[in-house]
């Protein structure tokens, strides 16, 4: 009983974190090419099984074929095809604050090398008619707050210890803030990068 019960714990374990990130990885490509399709369409968004999908993101330094669909919510089925755009947050190159969170460990890791993101890398987010680059203001691991600081989803986003890292301070700032598990393994705390708004233009193709 005991080696049955160590072969399915492995089997477990083996599933989290090689299994679903071959699922999702599969969702995020599939999603991506429905979004794709449906702009070509004229639809600014499209309906999946996991929920709602209007964007995709883009980051330079992850590769070039980095490529990850964001899903409206930060349910468990919205994060495990994607990103999940937190709810009450702006939405794309919009005044205030667009927040995405993403699995950094299992379900297609979309920011698994978050802690390598450094100050001026670009994170790129296409919509059905726009492409929206943001820069980094802060590096990827310079940010690590509880899960429960709600502070970093704000407008604009003010440090409440003095001196902390936090995006510029100004009125009509257009922000993007990224989101993720600070550990590789379980953990209550959550690494944080802000970016800001740095230039729009038509998405290509259009």
């Amino acid at each position: 009983m005991l080696v049955v019960a160590g072969v399915a714990a492995l089997g477990w374990i083996g599933w989290q974190y090689v299994g679903t990130n071959w699922v999702s990885a599969r969702k995020h490509a599939a999603i991506v090419d429905r979004l794709e399709r449906g702009w070509s369409d004229g639809e600014a968004e499209v309906h999946v099984d996991e929920g709602t999908a209007g964007a995709i993101v883009r980051i330079p330094r992850f590769g070039d074929d980095y490529a990850v669909p964001v899903l409206e919510g930060t349910s468990d089925d919205a994060l495990a095809a994607g990103f999940g755009h937190l709810e009450g947050t702006a939405g794309p190159g919009e005044v205030g604050n667009y927040a995405l969170a993403g699995h950094r460990v299992t379900h297609g890791e979309p920011l698994r090398d978050m802690p390598d993101l450094e100050v001026g890398d670009r994170v790129v987010v296409e919509t059905a008619t726009t492409t929206y680059t943001y820069e980094l203001v802060t590096a990827g691991d310079a940010l690590t707050v509880p899960a429960s600081s709600g502070w970093v989803l704000d407008p604009l986003p003010t440090n409440p210890d003095a001196g902390g890292v936090e995006p510029p301070q100004g009125a009509g700032q257009r922000l993007l803030t990224l989101t993720t598990c600070s550990e590789l393994f379980h953990t209550d705390d959550r690494l944080v990068a802000f970016a800001e708004l740095v230039s729009s233009s038509p998405r290509r193709g259009r």
